[in-house]
């Protein structure tokens, strides 16, 4: 009966110290699971952050792009507008020639009268040409055309208006060359290069674009037994491992819808450098300029070729001051007034 009474607070015991280790693993587990909870939630509630700070910023992207869809319309306008006036001045220089040679018809028989109204003619084309074209190259011809036609006549008046002629001729000279055609033919290509440049994203692109720089430009073939089979290996590995910058975030991942307003805002800020060309807008020109090469930089894989042959070509137009203010060839037409007037006081 001892030994039975003595079994019993053992086994007692042991089944106690049993519950409480189910119970204390029970309460552990509970735990985890708690935390694991609180930490799931937690990763959910940052990654629905970094969702909403997205998707605001593509808001911000469309509204941009709608903002200069509508700047890009409004300066059409004012570029047609212009154009209208152009026309006018246009149909205006054409009446003028058309007065100027009914002039050189009655005036056949005169020489220095002729010569005069040639040159004339010449300087008013001139003037046109710089005025309504913006074109010093076309002027230029135009000035030694008419200071060729007064050459034969060695007369004290035409020398004196061949030195005016001189002077004009000179300035135009020392003014900088802005080729506005080839500028904008440049900004052309641009606009279609921009279609086919790849994400900062796609890094296949880059990767594709190494291995044909390499296939173009061949190694030469290793000559010994070891470099024949080190030189294989070597090549492996070098494949394997990429080297890139870890001290700059990571620019944002953009879906295709995205990427399709990036390009199309890019194309944007082209033609609207392109108009503020023409325009001879310098400010608006360059600023275009600049926020291009901003998002090339950071949307865009700025070491495949096609992206570094764009950026170099946004850094030299960048380098253009489109801004010249061009001269009116005042002192020359009033040298020819006073010519006609002469002639006319000796006739």
């Amino acid at each position: 009966m001892a030994e039975e009474l003595n079994t019993q607070p053992q086994d007692r015991r042991k089944s106690s110290l049993f519950s409480n280790t189910a119970l204390i693993l029970v309460i552990i587990a509970l735990l985890t699971l708690a935390w694991q909870w609180l930490n799931t939630r937690q990763r959910f509630n940052e990654v629905e952050k970094s969702l909403s700070l997205k998707l605001e910023n593509y808001l911000a992207i469309n509204q941009q792009s709608l903002a200069l869809a509508k700047m890009a319309e409004e300066r059409s306008t004012q570029a047609n507008a212009r154009t209208m006036v152009l026309e006018e001045k246009l149909a205006e220089s054409h009446d003028q020639q058309e007065v100027l040679q009914t002039l050189y018809d009655q005036l056949a028989e005169n020489r220095e009268a002729t010569a005069l109204a040639e040159v004339e003619q010449l300087l008013t084309i001139a003037n046109q040409q710089l005025q309504l074209a913006g074109n010093v190259k076309a002027a230029l011809l135009a000035l030694e055309a008419a200071d060729k036609r007064l050459a034969p006549l060695e007369l004290p008046r035409a020398t004196q208006l061949r030195q005016t002629l001189a002077l004009e001729i000179e300035n135009l000279r020392k003014l900088p060359h802005v080729d506005v055609t080839e500028i904008s033919q440049q900004l052309e290509n641009l606009s279609e290069l921009s279609a086919v440049l790849p994400l900062i994203s796609e890094r296949q692109p880059t990767l594709n674009a190494n291995l044909a720089a390499s296939s173009t430009s061949p190694e030469p073939a290793p000559t010994g037994t070891i470099d024949k089979i080190v030189m294989p290996i070597w090549k492996d590995i070098k494949n394997l491992v990429t080297v890139e910058r870890i001290d700059k975030p990571e620019p944002p991942l953009l879906s295709a819808d995205h990427a399709q307003y990036l390009r199309e805002n890019v194309k944007l800020r082209l033609l609207t450098a392109r108009i503020a060309l023409l325009q001879r807008d310098n400010v608006t020109y360059k600023t275009d300029l600049k926020n291009v090469s901003q998002w090339l930089n950071l949307y865009y894989d700025n070491k495949h070729p096609k992206t570094m042959q764009a950026l170099h070509i946004l850094k030299k137009l960048g380098n253009n001051d489109i801004s010249i203010e061009l001269p009116q060839l005042t002192e020359s037409l009033a040298a020819v007034d006073r010519y006609k007037q002469t002639l006319e006081n000796n006739d």
